[in-house]
């Protein structure tokens, strides 16, 4: 007897089962005809500049402004080769105010923001990433906004404040007939 139910409750839910089934395939069906309906492309539109933006970034603002200054007018993959070499402690950026004397062509004073540019490093692989994306040709992309601004500063032990910035990146693509 007992072998006779579950063979009926085993039939139900194959049946079940299958209208279930059945049900999806029509919806399916349904969907797929409102989607080839409704689809329009537009044409790609190019757009003439890239950006990249870095909130409450963890350096000093003076740090970013100098950088900034340091990579803005360069092309993207030269500024992070700069950047690298900053790193290695290979080559200064130039900061103003009583510091020590830097080797390097036009350089009076400078120093090493070895933390800045590891920071700085990816956001530049991120412009050069939404340059390729905006169908900007990277050859001729150059760095044309390089901005740091303050950012609100977190609260740190004994009533001090850490440092944040807020960095924001453009590139444009530039002929040589508009310089």
């Amino acid at each position: 007897m007992n072998e006779i139910k579950q063979a009926e409750e085993k039939k139900e839910i194959k049946n079940e089962i299958h209208a279930h089934e059945h049900k999806q395939e029509h919806a399916d069906e349904h969907k797929h005809e409102d989607k080839n309906e409704t689809i329009t492309r537009k044409p790609k539109v190019k757009k003439d500049k890239a950006v990249a933006r870095g909130d409450s970034l963890h350096i000093s603002k003076r740090h970013g402004m100098y950088i900034c200054s340091f990579i803005s007018g360069k092309n993207i993959d030269s500024a992070i080769e700069d950047l690298e070499k900053v790193i290695l402690l290979k080559k200064a950026v130039p900061f103003k105010g009583e510091i020590p004397h830097r080797k390097g062509k036009g350089m009076m004073s400078g120093r090493y923001p070895v933390s800045a540019a590891k920071i700085f490093i990816p956001m530049l692989k991120s412009l050069k990433g939404n340059a390729a994306v905006n169908g900007l040709d990277l050859s001729k992309t150059i760095i044309t906004v390089a901005s740091t601004n303050l950012a609100p500063r977190p609260a740190r032990r004994g009533g001090q404040h850490g440092k944040r910035a807020h960095v924001i990146l453009e590139a444009k693509e530039i002929n040589k007939q508009e310089k």
